[in-house]
């Protein structure tokens, strides 16, 4: 998973250099695999103002501009070819002497007769991202003539850790801000997400035909839906240093929540829905659907699928379909978040070759709880940038009841399986740091699994949760027992027998090593038919 060192520090941030978080991290079962900086090395590029544009009398693609770069003095004139350049825009400037990604130093130029103190900056030449098509358009809130490394936090490092498969919900920015909280005890700060009320007992028929393939369904609907409304620049900063490009306000709110939270959310167009009702269950024969992608595919009875009147609308976990896809015309539409069985979505999308961050959550774990959680985060984000308004109509398949799982266990268990021993009150203090409720005897403690952590069972699980916080470092190794080493060598028997096979060698036999021979009860085992001629072709007379 790939997420950007800010965003991670938004939630918790304890008092470490970058290195010394990564081995936090990675010392607490989070492999950290790769480091890297948003913006390679440059120097003296600032935000500054396009004050006006005039064609260039000797190009038909050039254009002369007036920047005011916020040094106070006379504004610059920068010669500019970029098809996106316009008056009052903000946007990096390059000033004269400044050295770009490549080694490139800016120097006093003339093009076509007309003189440029200076370059502006698309986001590939100073090395962000790929995209050359323009310049790098900055959001009109920085300060004119400030740093473009301060003002976009282009020093900001992009963290790639690995994980093991149980641990699905640390595939979050949130699951893993808790292991922080646990390991470094710095405060944790989740971000506000209000429950959008609902207010009437509208609801939307939701069946689940398939228990063992949906565990968890729910459902709001947004109306007078805004397609156009724009992705604010901190959520886009967010996703691109996710690896996530931003494409809508709306899909961008699903990805970002899916980061966020370990949630896959989906989204389908509301008057597309057949029959007023939404099913899920597993795929039937002769059936079809197009994916988002374009791909059309069989349904497999294997195959979970969500449907309306008409048949499959959505392959469950995986992707959407053509037929319930969100058009610029579509007003209203159905935020949907659910717990699919892992195995179900694995075996999908090996079978397809479809693997997605969608399925790669679903496949290592979504919990039931984190579904209602998600939904409301994406309801709040839908509110705050005016993507709809969501209304009473509404539903939540298998809620209620979720009962988080209990643990009986005894610190000598714990201690037994970790090798050494933990003190009571640092196993108490970790586990409720994660979390878990815990009430402690002298002799053991009762503890609570959060329902985020649907991969804890039992008390190896704990023992694993609190070493991983305590430290491995505190498991002193454990030499095995010295044993004597024998000589090798051939018994006075062996040397006679080596000694007589030389011999006849020498007066010319041969040694021949013939198959051995078993038994037919033994050859039965191969459990072949008695007429099989296998069977007559290696008897023996």
């Amino acid at each position: 998973m790939l997420f950007s060192e800010s965003w991670l520090r938004s939630y918790i941030n304890p008092n470490l250099t970058t290195d010394e978080l990564c081995e936090a991290m990675t010392m607490a079962g989070l492999e950290v695999e790769e480091v890297s900086t948003v913006a390679p090395a440059f120097t003296g590029v600032v935000v500054a103002r396009v004050l006006s544009v005039k064609d260039h009398e000797n190009s038909d693609h050039l254009h002369v501009c007036q920047v005011d770069v916020g040094d106070g003095g006379e504004p610059l004139q920068i010669v500019c070819g970029a098809p996106n350049v316009r008056e009052g825009i903000l946007v990096p400037c390059a000033k004269i002497g400044a050295v770009l990604p490549g080694n490139f130093t800016i120097k006093k130029a003339k093009m076509r007769g007309e003189v440029s103190m200076g370059m502006l900056c698309s986001a590939r030449e100073l090395g962000i991202t790929e995209d050359h098509s323009g310049l790098w358009i900055l959001p009109d809130d920085l300060t004119v003539g400030e740093d473009i490394r301060t003002a976009c936090h282009l020093d900001d490092k992009k963290i790639e850790i690995k994980l093991t498969p149980n641990r699905g919900d640390a595939l979050s920015l949130i699951g893993v801000a808790r292991d922080l909280h646990a390991i470094t005890g710095a405060p944790l700060t989740l971000p506000e997400m209000p429950a959008v009320p609902a207010n009437s007992e509208t609801k939307i028929d939701i069946k689940i035909d398939a228990p063992d393939l949906c565990g968890r369904y729910t459902t709001r609907r947004i109306d007078h839906l805004n397609i156009h409304a724009p992705t604010p620049q901190w959520m886009k900063d967010r996703l691109e240093r996710s690896g996530q490009r931003s494409i809508s306000a709306l899909v961008d709110i699903s990805n970002y929540v899916m980061l966020e939270t370990g949630v896959p959310t989906h989204f389908s167009d509301a008057q597309k829905i057949q029959g007023g009702c939404y099913t899920v269950r597993w795929g039937k024969d002769g059936e079809k659907i197009e994916l988002l992608n374009g791909q059309t595919i069989d349904v497999d009875p294997g195959f979970g699928v969500i449907c309306d009147a008409n048949g499959p609308k959505v392959l469950a976990g995986i992707m959407g379909g053509r037929n319930s896809e969100i058009k610029a015309d579509t007003k209203e539409v159905f935020f949907e978040a659910a717990k699919f069985a892992r195995d179900s979505v694995r075996k999908t999308s090996r079978a397809l070759g479809q693997r997605s961050d969608s399925s790669a959550r679903f496949e290592k774990g979504v919990d039931a709880w984190t579904c209602a959680f998600a939904m409301d985060r994406a309801l709040h984000l839908t509110q705050e940038l005016g993507c709809g308004t969501p209304t009473d109509c509404r539903a939540d398949v298998n809620a209620d009841p979720l009962t988080p799982k209990t643990i009986e266990t005894t610190y000598e268990k714990i201690d037994g399986v970790l090798g050494i021993q933990v003190p009571h009150a640092e196993m108490t203090a970790i586990l409720e740091r994660l979390g878990f409720g815990v009430t402690a005897t002298e002799t053991g403690m009762t503890v609570t699994v959060p329902l985020w952590r649907e991969d804890v069972d039992g008390y190896p699980d704990l023992a694993e949760e609190i070493i991983r916080s305590y430290g491995y470092e505190h498991i002193t190794p454990t030499f095995l027992a010295r044993a004597t080493v024998t000589r090798g060598g051939l018994t006075p028997a062996q040397k006679t027998e080596e000694k007589c096979k030389r011999t006849l060698q020498h007066e010319g036999f041969m040694e021949t090593c013939s198959y051995s021979f078993y038994s037919p009860k033994d050859f039965d085992l191969l459990r072949l038919p008695a007429d099989a001629p296998e069977r007559s072709a290696i008897r023996i007379l």
